[in-house]
C-alpha cells in the first residue's frame, strides 16, 4: 500500500480547517476531519501542541528588549504570563514592564499581582510573581 497516496487522497476529501468547525454530522471538528467531540486528542498530540505554542510565545516575546535582557527565571515567568494571557494582554502590564526595564523585580512582581489576571488565576499568578522576584516557583 502506498500510504502517502492514501494520506493525500483523504486530505483531498476532508480538506484542512485550522479552526474548529461543525462537520456535516454536527460534531466539533478540526484539521483534516478530526472529530474532537468524540475522539479528542491524545496526550502526545497535546504535548506537541503545547511545545508549538510555547515556541510561538517565545518568538513573540523575543521582539522586545525588556524580555531579552532578563535572567532566565524572569523570562520563564514572562513566557508563562504571555502563554496564558496572549501578547496583546501582556502588553497592557505597562507598570510591570517598566519595572522590568529598571530590573526592579520586586516591583515587577507586585505589579503582576496587582491585576485582574492575578485575581482570576490565583496560584498561577503567585508562582509567576515568585519566580519573577526570587527565581523559584512552587
Amino acid at each position: 500500500m502506498n500510504y502517502n497516496s492514501l494520506l493525500d487522497w483523504i486530505k483531498k476529501h476532508e480538506g484542512l480547517r485550522l479552526y474548529p468547525y461543525k462537520c456535516t454530522a454536527d460534531k466539533l471538528t478540526i484539521g483534516f476531519g478530526r472529530n474532537l467531540q468524540d475522539n479528542g486528542i491524545s496526550q502526545q498530540e497535546a504535548e506537541l501542541l503545547l511545545e508549538n505554542d510555547i515556541q510561538n510565545t517565545i518568538k513573540e516575546l523575543e521582539h522586545f528588549e525588556w524580555y531579552n535582557n532578563q535572567p532566565d527565571n524572569v523570562q520563564f515567568a514572562l513566557i508563562n504570563m504571555c502563554f496564558n494571557l496572549g501578547l496583546t494582554r501582556l502588553l497592557t502590564f505597562k507598570r510591570m514592564i517598566a519595572a522590568l526595564e529598571e530590573r526592579d523585580y520586586t516591583k515587577a512582581s507586585i505589579e503582576a499581582l496587582d491585576s485582574r489576571w492575578a485575581k482570576q488565576v490565583k496560584g498561577r499568578a503567585t508562582d509567576v510573581a515568585c519566580l519573577m522576584r526570587e527565581g523559584y516557583g512552587s
